[in-house]
């Protein structure tokens, strides 16, 4: 999973458990000491950043793009969110302390790893942050509509999403669980760019198939859009691209407002 950090700061706190190396059986979890706090590796690849100092640091710079897109949408409310894929849980970490009164559930496939992250970071715990061990496709199935503000897919096998995470139906099922809330996917380029495109195609047919059998109103904006630093776009490099669905419409000019004001400024888009 391909990331971009921001800048390192020395770190303080920390767990006697850590630094750590864990086979769970389905994948080798390791956990190091990265500037501020640890970073958590799966398979090699960076998972998660957690600061026990700074709950609310999100190192990741495409945890910083849904950051803003839930902004965006509710403004400093609380939200009630699904994360598809667990790990370290840093964005649901986050919203606990930015967003008091936050529910979050994370599914995790991995039941050893579910275990061992709350040991490791001292994660919140319910009804602030559930962890249930699960497949997200499935998860998501049997989710009812409207039931959540706000729904994430960031989950990832051997580096790749899952084939039964990208399907048309898939895409649907997100839309309806959030109804007028939002919808974010992590997408990696790692695969190549063309994969960004078909999983944003297939959201906005989501899009557009459901918005009239909603009946959810709301502005002239576009229903799907797209974030990322435009070099991953240009594909001058690896990185991540947040696609991002709302029924009620976004005000693009507003994320592009707000995409400057990151450390890494990014941008909006509406194709790729």
């Amino acid at each position: 999973m391909a990331h971009k950090k921001t800048k390192r700061a020395k770190r303080s706190g920390g767990s006697a458990l850590l630094p750590t190396r864990l086979d769970t059986g389905m994948q080798l979890a390791q956990v190091r000491e990265w500037g501020s706090g640890w970073m958590l590796y799966l398979d090699g690849a960076e998972s998660s950043f957690i600061d026990p100092s700074r709950p609310e640091l999100l190192e990741f710079e495409y945890h910083q793009h849904m950051d803003l897109l839930v902004q965006v949408a509710f403004g400093q409310e609380p939200v009630r969110a699904l994360h598809l894929g667990g790990a370290g849980c840093a964005l649901a970490r986050a919203w606990v302390s930015t967003r008091p009164g936050s529910q979050n559930t994370a599914v995790e496939i991995d039941p050893v790893l579910a275990q061992k992250v709350r040991e490791w970071f001292a994660l919140p715990r319910s009804p602030q942050l559930r962890i249930r061990v699960g497949d997200a496709a499935t998860e998501l199935a049997a989710t009812r509509a409207g039931s959540w503000d706000v729904v994430i897919r960031d989950v990832f096998a051997n580096r790749k999403v899952p084939a039964s995470c990208t399907t048309p139906g898939f895409f649907s099922s997100a839309l309806r669980a959030v109804g007028e809330g939002v919808f974010l996917a992590n997408v990696t380029t790692a695969e190549g760019i063309g994969k960004a495109r078909q999983q944003l195609q297939m959201l906005r047919d989501a899009a557009e198939e459901l918005g009239p059998k909603l009946a959810i109103t709301g502005t002239e904006g576009p229903a799907v859009v797209a974030v990322a630093d435009p070099a991953v776009v240009k594909r001058a490099r690896h990185g991540n691209i947040v696609l991002a669905g709302r029924l009620g419409g976004w005000d693009v000019n507003q994320i592009d407002r707000a995409c400057r004001r990151l450390p890494l400024p990014a941008r909006c888009y509406r194709a790729l």
